[in-house]
């Protein structure tokens, strides 16, 4: 290993220690579900909004995210637009009333506990369901956060330089990611993962803005940043820098486009996002948390497209498709490479692509966690048990979904972006539109909300899975992404077997009416 590389490692494993001495602290201070899955609902505005966004914006921000735009221009920042537009939406219809009818409505500490308790699901059915659809999609998501943190470690420490991972050290780097996150999430439950999102999402931005910045003066100091793109392999800037182009020259087509801005309905689906809704202390820390969250979402988003489209003028060699995630690391390794000082400062920035990783894949783990203990378990098999039976229970889930998610993970040449996307479109289609006819639709009944979120969830793995069309899937055939046939089934589905059921009784209906009078 060189000295460079000793030097990285040395940052990595004194983030890595101080994640875990967090989620030591926060053990002690755990002392039943709600504080192991909710943080006791004490959430204050900077800690809700940066935990919030940076469980959102895994290791795609900055490794999926700037490997889409560097391989094709300026035409991928559609997915940012929206999912910008997404987190605005979200923040101002969601959040609020979400927060305050999951109080209400029998204090829910999971979002399947939301749902039975708003349809008075005695059965259990819809906790059931949602608990099943939940473990299977954030498994492929966990599995993105850990593929990132593999092919992070492979790219810093291992012997390739260009083109396909080492496969040993990506291996390593699985096995490591896996573990550091495990732990602290096993160990400190909610408090811990906001806290550490907190110290993570300060340090993504930190990372986010700085490296682009340099690296785009460096590259304009004694050229222009036109010529720049064209000696690494641009033919034509202009459409490399145009975002109602492809860098062939073609236009982003209209599919392109509507499948781009459709992951913002992604949003209102994602259990490890909307969960902290919940658990924020009261309602003007939901109004200080929405205006962090918005700018700290507008300056991630741009940063990171810019940082795909200066990595493309800076880096020597120009690399492949193959490797092109790896551009933000290859970006930092190359500006920060003179001296003990920079290559150290090089090595925190590389943390906060490791912060971006860790941020996502803990929540997972976390929600997944909470939904097999308190919806599967202590909802439907032992219902009686006790809160130290339960809390186990979650604990050993976290562990086991952690375990399929790395076995997903093994595979080096999976694409983050791809991974991301099939989990993305599963949670958006299958709670999104139930979310939102839940909070804001009285009439909405519980069979809507089973069968629209069952179609949901299979029409995303028909889209996206099954070779039905000339032994193509929809996707392959089509370009859209699953996300908005999924959504638009789904609602449709939910509305029109809601009006077909009975209405839903006086009590549920007067819940619902009494959400617009409170504050909590």
């Amino acid at each position: 290993m060189t000295t460079n590389n000793m030097i990285v490692l040395v940052a990595f494993v004194v983030y890595m220690a101080l994640m875990i001495v967090i989620g030591v602290i926060y053990s002690k201070k755990t002392k039943n579900n709600e504080d192991y899955f909710l943080g006791g609902r004490n959430l204050g505005g900077w800690t809700a909004a940066l935990s919030a966004q940076a469980s959102d914006m895994s290791g795609w921000l900055l490794m999926g995210l700037p490997g889409s735009v560097y391989l094709a221009g300026t035409g991928e920042i559609w997915i940012a637009v929206g999912l910008l537009l997404g987190t605005i939406l979200n923040w101002f219809l969601v959040s609020s009333r979400l927060r305050r009818y999951t109080i209400v409505a029998g204090n829910s500490l999971t979002i399947p506990s939301f749902f039975q308790n708003r349809y008075r699901d005695k059965m259990g059915v819809i906790k059931i369901v949602s608990a099943i659809i939940i473990a299977i999609f954030f498994a492929v998501y966990t599995a993105s956060a850990f593929s990132s943190g593999a092919k992070l470690f492979a790219t810093l420490f291992g012997k390739s330089q260009n083109g396909e991972l080492d496969h040993t050290a990506y291996l390593i780097g699985l096995l490591i990611a896996s573990v550091v996150i495990l732990v602290y999430t096993f160990m400190g439950g909610f408090r811990a993962v906001c806290t550490t999102d907190l110290i993570q999402g300060m340090l993504m931005l930190v990372a986010i803005l700085a490296v682009p910045i340099i690296a785009y003066v460096l590259v304009t100091k004694d050229n222009t940043f036109s010529q720049a793109l064209v000696e690494h392999g641009v033919q034509n800037p202009d459409n490399f820098l145009n975002f109602m182009k492809n860098d062939d020259g073609t236009p982003v087509s209209a599919v392109s486009i509507i499948s781009s801005l459709a992951w913002g309905l992604g949003y209102f689906g994602m259990p490890h996002i909307i969960i902290r809704f919940m658990a924020i202390k009261n309602e003007h820390e939901v109004k200080k948390s929405r205006t962090i969250a918005i700018i700290w979402v507008i300056l991630s988003l741009a940063a990171a497209c810019f940082i795909g489209v200066i990595a493309r003028a800076f880096l020597t060699p120009t690399l492949d498709a193959g490797a092109s995630e790896t551009a933000f690391i290859r970006l930092i390794q190359q500006i920060f490479s003179n001296n003990f000082v920079l290559i150290f400062i090089g090595g925190i920035f590389l943390c906060g692509i490791l912060a971006a990783i860790m941020s996502t894949a803990d929540s997972q783990l976390l929600v997944t966690a909470s939904a097999v203990s308190e919806d599967m378990f202590k909802g439907v098999i032992k219902k009686n048990a006790s809160e130290k039976t339960s809390l186990l229970v979650g604990k050993i889930a976290v562990v086991a979904v952690a375990v399929i998610a790395f076995f997903i993970a093994l595979d080096p040449s999976s694409s983050i972006m791809g991974l991301v996307s099939d989990a993305w479109a599963g949670f958006g289609a299958a709670f999104g539109p139930v979310v939102l006819l839940a909070l804001f639709w009285k009439r909405s009944t519980l069979s809507g909300a089973i069968t629209g979120m069952a179609v949901g969830a299979v029409t995303v793995i028909v889209w996206d899975y099954l070779p039905l069309i000339g032994g193509q899937t929809i996707y392959a055939a089509s370009g859209l992404y699953s996300l908005v046939p999924g959504f638009f089934l789904a609602l449709l589905v939910n509305v029109i077997v809601s009006l077909c059921s009975k209405k839903p009784s006086n009590e549920i209906v007067q819940e619902f009416e009494s959400i617009k009078n409170i504050e909590i």
